[in-house]
């Protein structure tokens, strides 16, 4: 069932006296007046995320959500139990756990997540965030979903946890999925089965042009090579083309297959562009070699680009559409369905090729009044009373082969690796030049120094092999002196080693021109690395085109690599195995979890989050060139988190900080790498609450503390209290592009105030470290100890924010609650009259109470407004209902069916069992009817008995057929 908001029985606390400049009172039990108006008909609006607005149109981008690299999948009505097109779509997700989300939707317009393709990507440190390891703006990237040969079918790039995955599942919303690593990386892979050669697999990828390979039958390994298929340089002259160059989805229409690229000319948007050729594989297919790709712009308009083309069944023939994505950070990338215009065999989107950002269109596919009503309550975000009622799917039961620690040689520790460190030796070996770098020995400071000349690539310096001597799993301390006379005013340095799978920067530090600087660091070697062959080098951060600093002429002296006692983190079983918790959908963790760590099932009805080690603060981004740090808030692990929307959205929370220990920090975030929160400082035994916020630029080093310390004017000593409500108000178009958020606590939960000023500006990190939307987040960190908990006991959305002023508004949870009234259970099946009893119980105890938030309103009623909607699409044609019972009558079973009538019109029933039939006539409104049936048999198994029901309601002829299942029955 899915989650709802719990009642609040417990009597209302005391204000306790608080600094006036620490905090205003905004909102006071028994002054913000409640509107309700319970006669109002049940009309409830659309969900957070739906832009459907309920007349037959909806607005783009469509889902107010972060939803980026989007791949859009139908299949057909004849190959389907539901009898009716059904779509998917699949979503990148990066570091997020469990990741590759799978929606669902019948109209293209309502989503909604019905499962993740794996819980966790990988058990190594990145995506686990161990021993100084991290996934942030690496993990999953870009997934290509297919549906063929009756099973479901995923392809994705990880950037650094060994390049492509393939899954595969034969039920995509409740099946386990089957994963088959690819052994190498393909960039933003479109997975394409040739049907015209009777279904080949292929797999289309590439930036800046486009290349493929050919699968196996088993979809398991490469079989064939077709490099640059598609390059700019093949279509001299084209305005459109230029820069990215991305994101190949292929479709094939008409005879034809359509290629949809994205690319950004310089001084252009982003953008779609199209190539067409009867021929897939191009130049490789044709007899001269001759390119037969086309090329044509198909969408410039306000930023809307990367996506594909989404089929629609309508009338005997297919339309298409193109679902597209916009960059609307900081809530993320948002898609957008955009309707196609065909002509001369090309589509172009939009009225000329022009979409409006808030644009309207009409809905491609209409459902009937009650299946539209329920679309629109489906949603991509979740009110949550950690109830662990959430459904139970496969990805959670995933399971992991824990490897061995490694065996480490402790005579390699504690030594120095490198040799001829300090370039006394007389001789420049064993160190040796790389990318065109000369070296020398050169006096310096009444020592010797390695003078490093003649650079023009940021790689132009020295290395040296330590094949053989790093080993897995150990810590490595790292440093070198280094000093340069002439060039930028700073100049960040690199120690690196590589061992095949790219330069991995174990060192870095930013060195002032004319001073000798110590540049170290601390680096773990992963389980994974091949150490027989190592080169240690030292560089200077890359880019393109080549900086300043890759010219720089420095000395070098007083290198080291020194392994440290074993003291890292390895996995175990009880970190990954499932720990009795289900939570909804709409939550994603922060990296992979520790399961130890956190529970639904400590404290019933609450979310517990423990911490389960102290944080470093030796953390860094492995994706930037400069390893700029990570903040505290970053290196935190089991941080819960679920989507932000736009344009503007509020979440609730209520945070019982008991058990927390001296240097903890818990609370709610607004958060990507730029980040605003509310949390509970405990420190020397005391709490306090404040508000913590980060944003651009982000300095490579930091202090961590400094980073994360309270705005001023918002600290508030909480004395002796033991709980905290927690309210963040956030806003995504003032100004666009921005978020600003406007925190706000209450030690009851009714009476409010507001914790200083809004605070922001968020915006998108341009350095991707963090590609992602804004997420709200539920977190606890330790800085001192482990062991602390934190309990939140409900997560409560809103799209009114409290800086509005409005007073609180209880019209449609009273609509829903007396909708729920007027309904007769007969006439719906029993598992969804259940789940609306449930929602309606919630909704009818929270009503029961005095409310002090928007949100304490709104989450009760959308959740009780989506079971009733779901009833809406479940009503049986004739409510009837049918039982049986046996009982043995002599030495025969007796097997009794009996009909029950819960029309307002007389229903005719027929019964057909192994037995034996029976049809009643006319059976009157509220009657029932039964008959025994004799088997003639001294035993009969398990079985079922089939029942029909025909009457005319509501002026029309309705039937159902029900199987009716019997219990076995022995007589002697």
């Amino acid at each position: 069932m899915p989650p709802l908001v719990h009642s609040r029985p417990r009597p209302r606390r005391l204000m306790r006296t608080l600094p006036a400049a620490a905090a205003t009172v905004l909102l006071t039990a028994g002054l913000v007046p409640v509107t309700a108006h319970a006669a109002d008909e049940w009309t409830p609006a659309s969900s957070y995320t739906s832009t459907d607005k309920g007349d037959g149109s909806y607005s783009v981008p469509l889902l107010n959500s972060d939803v980026p690299d989007v791949s859009v999948e139908r299949v057909p009505a004849a190959e389907n139990d539901e009898g009716r097109d059904l779509y998917y779509m699949i979503s990148t997700t990066m570091h997020l756990s469990p990741g590759a989300p799978v929606m669902k939707s019948y109209d293209l317009v309502n989503w909604e997540v019905v499962n993740y393709v794996f819980d966790r990507l990988d058990i190594g440190d990145s995506f686990s965030l161990r021993n100084g390891q991290n996934s942030y703006g690496q993990g999953q990237w870009a997934s290509s979903l297919r549906y063929h040969g009756g099973k479901f079918y995923v392809a994705f790039n990880t950037n650094n946890l060994g390049g492509s995955y393939l899954y595969s599942t034969d039920d995509i919303e409740d099946g386990a999925w089957t994963r088959v690593p690819l052994g190498r990386a393909f960039h933003d892979p479109s997975l394409f089965f040739d049907e015209r050669d009777g279904g080949t697999p292929y797999i289309f990828y590439g930036s800046g042009s486009t290349s493929a390979v050919k699968l196996s039958r088993d979809l398991t390994r490469v079989v064939a090579e077709y490099p640059n298929i598609l390059r700019p340089s093949d279509f001299p002259g084209s305005p459109f083309l230029g820069g990215l160059f991305e994101g190949a989805q292929v479709q094939y229409i008409d005879g034809n297959y359509y290629v949809v690229i994205i690319t950004w000319p310089s001084g252009q948007g982003r953008q779609v562009v199209l190539f067409r050729s009867p021929h897939l594989l191009g130049r490789y297919a044709t007899a001269d070699g001759a390119n037969p790709y086309q090329a044509r712009g198909a969408l410039n308009s306000n930023g809307f680009a990367q996506g594909s083309l989404v089929p629609i069944s309508r009338d005997g023939r297919t339309d298409w559409h193109g679902m597209f994505f916009r960059d609307s950070f900081p809530v993320g990338r948002i898609p957008a369905l955009i309707p196609a215009t065909w002509q001369d065999g090309w589509p172009t989107f939009g009225a000329a090729g022009a979409v409006p950002v808030n644009g309207l269109f009409d809905k491609p596919i209409r459902l009937s009044p009650a299946e539209e009503t329920l679309e629109r309550q489906k949603s991509l975000v979740a009110s949550d009373d950690f109830a662990n009622d959430a459904p139970h799917k496969a990805y959670m039961d995933e399971r992991w082969t824990i490897p061995s620690p490694p065996d480490v040689d402790e005579s390699l520790l504690g030594v120095e690796l490198v040799r001829n460190p300090g370039f006394e030796s007389g001789a420049v070996t064993p160190w040796a030049a790389q990318f065109g770098a000369r070296l020398a020995l050169e006096p310096a400071d009444g020592a010797t120094a390695l003078k490093v000349a003649d650079r023009t690539l940021n790689g132009s310096g020295p290395n040296q092999q330590l094949d053989g001597v790093l080993q897995r799993g150990v810590t490595y301390a790292v440093s070198a002196r280094v000093k340069y006379a002439a060039g930028p005013a700073t100049v960040r340095f690199n120690l690196v080693a590589d061992w095949g799978a790219g330069v991995q920067v174990m060192a870095s530090g930013d060195v002032p021109v004319g001073r000798w600087t110590t540049v170290s660091g601390r680096y773990t070697v992963p389980a994974a690395a091949a150490v027989d062959k190592v080169k240690f080098a030292v560089e200077t951060p890359w880019a393109n085109p080549q900086p300043p600093s890759s010219s720089v002429e420095y000395l070098l002296d007083d290198v080291s690599v020194v392994g440290q006692p074993v003291t890292t983190e390895h996995p175990t079983e009880a970190e990954v195995a499932p720990n009795g918790s289900r939570l909804g959908l709409a939550w994603e963790w922060n990296h992979a979890p520790d399961n130890r760590h956190w529970s639904l099932t400590d404290r019933e009805g609450w979310l517990r989050l423990t911490t389960g080690k102290v944080l470093t603060g030796d953390y860094a981004y492995g994706k930037l060139s400069n390893r700029a740090g990570l903040t505290w808030f970053e290196e935190a692990r089991n941080t819960l988190s679920q989507r932000t929307f736009g344009p503007k959205g509020s979440a609730e929370t209520k945070l019982d900080f008991a058990g927390m220990k001296d240097g903890d920090v818990a609370g709610l975030a607004m958060y990507n790498r730029g980040f605003s929160y509310a949390a509970v400082k405990r420190v020397d035994g005391r709490a306090t609450l404040g508000v913590v916020n980060r944003v651009q630029p982000f300095p490579v080093t930091f202090d961590r503390a400094a980073a994360e310390s309270f705005v001023p004017g918002t600290e508030v000593p909480l004395g002796d209290a033991t709980e905290v409500h927690l309210k963040g108000d956030v806003e995504f178009d003032a100004p666009t592009g921005q978020g600003w958020t406007t925190f706000h606590y209450s030690l009851d939960g009714l009476s409010w105030h507001r914790l200083g000023q809004r605070v922001g500006p968020q915006t998108l990190d341009g350095s991707l470290a963090h590609f992602m939307g804004h997420r709200w987040g539920l977190f606890n960190y330790a800085t001192k100890q482990a062991g602390g908990t934190v309990d939140f006991d409900h997560f409560l959305l809103s799209d009114t924010l409290t800086a509005q002023g409005e007073p609180l508004d209880t019209t449609a949870l009273d609509a829903a609650i007396a909708h729920a009234s007027t309904l007769d259970e007969h006439h719906y099946p029993a598992a969804a009259w259940s789940a609306m009893r449930e929602a309606l119980r919630k909704a009818e105890a929270a009503r029961r109470t005095a409310f002090g938030t928007q949100n304490q309103v709104d989450a009760p009623e959308r959740a009780l407004s989506l079971e009733l909607a779901r009833l809406g699409v479940a009503r049986v044609p004739v409510a009837v209902r049918a039982s049986t019972r046996t009982r043995c009558a002599g030495p025969h079973v007796q097997l009794t069916v009996e009909v029950a009538n819960h029309e307002a019109v007389p229903v005719d029933v027929s019964i057909t069992t192994p037995h034996g039939a029976k049809s009643f006539r006319d059976v009157p409104p509220g009657k029932t009817r039964s008959h025994p049936f004799t088997t003639r048999e001294s035993g009969v198994p398990a079985g079922s008995v089939s029942v029909t029901a025909s009457a005319t309601v509501d002026g029309v002829p309705r039937s159902v057929a029900l199987e009716v299942p019997h219990d076995a029955r022995a007589c002697r």
